[in-house]
């Protein structure tokens, strides 16, 4: 008999030994796990996607490890069930029992589609933007200096999404007898809301789009990229009106607690690209 497999044995649990550093660690936790992500999405049928997850927790002093296998069945508990951005920070709630933790952070990253529509032959076509979720969440809430424990963990909801426009060179076009140049901008839109319910990923993109010397689409008829063509001119936008743009239409967001807009123009004359960030 080989009494290593056969009998019943108990096995230690190393992580949950004292530690003797007396080293309080604020994020511990597992980063680049691949996860399928169903999303819900108003009016239609749940999109499925596929996420990189970030899961983390506080681990207090004298706690030696965290229970990392803890984290991914989190996430296969989740896998079929639609998330919305509630039902994600609920689940990043549902993490701190788990784990036997205070706080924790649960992040992922993920490719997020729209059906849109071309602007003169109306033909349809998906585009397809990256989108990135933050929950952070915390038993403890401060309430007149004094800790007190809450029995729902406090949270706090991101929303980080990448919107790829066009933008125009107003300089180029008033200086030159025809034409001006144009280029690929990345806005790059980072928002905290009070309450994950007045997220809206939809509408964050089209706002950011609207800013922009012209939008894309994934798919256009001739009719259309004279139209885009044409838009462009009419509306030249430097870096630094983008994000001033996108940040005055930001401020007036209900429920935004602050928020950080930056923009990349990888330049179409220049090997390099220019970039301009706003916090409000």
């Amino acid at each position: 008999m080989n009494t290593l497999y056969d009998s019943p044995v108990t096995m230690p649990d190393v992580q949950s030994s004292v530690d003797t550093r007396h080293i309080a660690i604020q994020r511990v936790g597992v980063r680049g796990v691949r996860h399928p992500l169903l999303l819900a999405v108003a009016g239609d049928e749940p999109q499925p996607t596929v996420g990189n997850w970030e899961l983390t927790v506080a681990l207090p002093a004298h706690e030696k490890g965290t229970h990392m296998s803890r984290f991914v069945a989190l996430l296969e508990r989740h896998r079929r069930t639609p998330l919305t951005a509630q039902a994600f920070c609920q689940m990043a709630a549902d993490m701190l029992p788990l784990l036997n933790a205070e706080a924790g952070d649960v992040s992922v990253h993920f490719p997020y589609f729209l059906e849109k529509i071309a602007p003169m032959s109306g033909v349809s076509s998906l585009m397809d933007y990256e989108l990135t979720w933050t929950a952070r969440v915390s038993k403890t809430q401060q309430s007149g200096g004094d800790a007190e424990q809450t029995q729902n963990p406090a949270s706090e909801f991101e929303l980080q999404v990448l919107v790829p426009v066009t933008s125009l060179c107003p300089c180029s076009k008033a200086i030159s007898e025809y034409g001006a140049h144009n280029q690929r901008s990345h806005v790059i839109a980072t928002v905290v809301y009070s309450d994950p319910g007045l997220a809206n990923m939809d509408e964050l993109i089209r706002t950011i789009e609207q800013q922009a010397s012209c939008e894309l689409w994934g798919l256009l008829k001739r009719t259309d990229e004279k139209f885009v063509t044409e838009r462009a001119y009419e509306n030249p936008k430097f870096v630094e009106d983008l994000v001033r743009d996108v940040a005055s239409q930001l401020q007036v967001v209900p429920g935004v607690q602050r928020f950080r807009v930056a923009a990349e123009n990888f330049e179409s004359i220049h090997n390099h690209s220019a970039y301009a960030v706003v916090e409000g």
